[in-house]
């Protein structure tokens, strides 16, 4: 048998790299789905323990900040380990936590284990999207990491589908989270060999942290803005649809026009993305979306089906911020630079995640329920200076 062609070599690569990007999407999607199952239900059975909304509140706040202080520690521990091997730790520390929250019934103990979950699922995220940026073709980037983040968005809705065929009683729901979560431990097994490298250099690991937050800052913005409105507006959504009168099942729909237009944009805007020079122009044009969607959504909320509309392409669109915004980041850098950008990256969705039900919180006290449109127009509108300003330096700069 003679050598292999260059063509049918390269060919062989890139088939490659789309198995093993496929190995890390199917994995994350599936815990994906035992997130959306699992979330709910925790709730759910706090609120039959009779604790107050403010202390499930409060339990539930630790995500936020136990992915803020994780995110840090992902990198140098996957190093240390390697990619896959630490996946199927975080995998083993995740489905475990499931099975606790049955077994252990102290309310100070669930603290525990949502420490211990959230960590896990934090270092899960930021090693599998580093898998996917890392072995995804660069002129098919964005396609790829559209269609990861449509993968996970189907994840997050079938969860709560899930949850409500099982329903919340006994051991059912969460040894089917404990087994999803296992599940996702198939997946990376049979790629592991494909797992991509990290071996941190001296440099990289002498580096602050900060360093890769402010080092791509259009990406981190993008998403930390998005994790801002994602969760502030899914949390305080519900408050603002009563509060200008609609009902509890219109207001329902809405969230899951917005669901739709985020499950099914994504590959497009995906794709867009690997067309244009600069990634930006893109995420800017998906900010003045989302300032648009928000100055016009106080003008059409009389009408439901103008809101139905608007609130479905709005969500589409402003969801491309974090897709555009992760390709962004993998056409800056790459290697281990590149994971723990990903881990800061992973560190601004949280600080959004604390930031946007306070600040639209905040909105809505002082403005009433148009103050939920105006503070989201406020943090697309802070983000698109912070654009404009960084195109305009790269322009003297040339």
């Amino acid at each position: 048998m003679g050598p292999v062609a260059p063509t049918e070599a390269g060919a062989g690569a890139a088939a490659a790299r789309w198995r093993s990007a496929a190995a890390a999407i199917a994995a994350i999607s599936v815990v994906g789905i035992a997130i959306g199952l699992g979330m709910p239900l925790l709730s759910i059975i706090l609120e039959q323990r009779g604790y107050s909304a403010s202390l499930i509140g409060l339990n539930s706040a630790v995500a936020g900040i136990v992915s803020i202080a994780a995110a840090p520690f992902a990198v140098p521990l996957a190093a240390r380990l390697g990619v896959a091997r630490t996946m199927l730790a975080m995998i083993a520390a995740g489905g475990v936590s499931f099975l606790g929250f049955y077994f252990v019934q102290s309310f100070v103990l669930w603290f525990a284990l949502r420490a211990v979950l959230h960590m896990a699922l934090t270092v899960l995220f930021i090693l599998s999207e580093f898998w996917i940026i890392s072995a995804a073709p660069p002129q098919r980037r964005g396609l790829l990491l559209g269609v990861y983040t449509t993968c996970l968005s189907l994840g997050f809705a079938l969860g709560p589908l899930l949850l409500a065929r099982i329903g919340s009683a006994g051991f059912a729901p969460f040894g089917t989270a404990f087994a999803l979560v296992a599940l996702a431990a198939v997946p990376v097994l049979g790629a592991r060999r494909e797992s991509p490298a990290l071996t941190t250099s001296g440099e990289v690991r002498g580096a602050s942290f900060l360093r890769y937050v402010f080092l791509v800052p259009a990406a981190t913005a993008a998403v930390l803005v998005y994790g801002a409105v994602e969760t502030g507006g899914f949390a305080l959504f519900p408050v603002y649809g009563t509060r200008i009168g609609y009902s509890e099942a219109d207001t329902a729909l809405l969230l899951t026009m917005i669901g739709l237009g985020n499950v099914l944009f994504q590959i497009p805007i995906g794709m867009a993305s690997d067309r244009v020079a600069d990634r930006r122009r893109l995420l800017l044009a998906c900010a003045a979306v989302g300032i648009a969607g928000m100055v016009l959504l106080p003008v059409v909320q009389a009408s439901w089906w103008a809101a139905a509309v608007l609130l479905f392409v709005w969500g589409g669109v402003v969801a491309g911020l974090y897709t555009v915004g992760f390709a962004h980041l993998g056409t800056r850098l790459t290697g281990a630079d590149l994971a723990m950008a990903n881990a800061a990256f992973v560190f601004c969705y949280g600080i959004g995640m604390l930031a946007g039900p306070q600040a639209i919180g905040l909105g809505m006290d002082a403005f009433g329920p148009d103050g939920f449109a105006w503070t989201l127009a406020l943090f697309f509108g802070l983000y698109i200076a912070l654009v404009v300003w960084r195109l305009a330096r790269g322009a003297r700069r040339a």
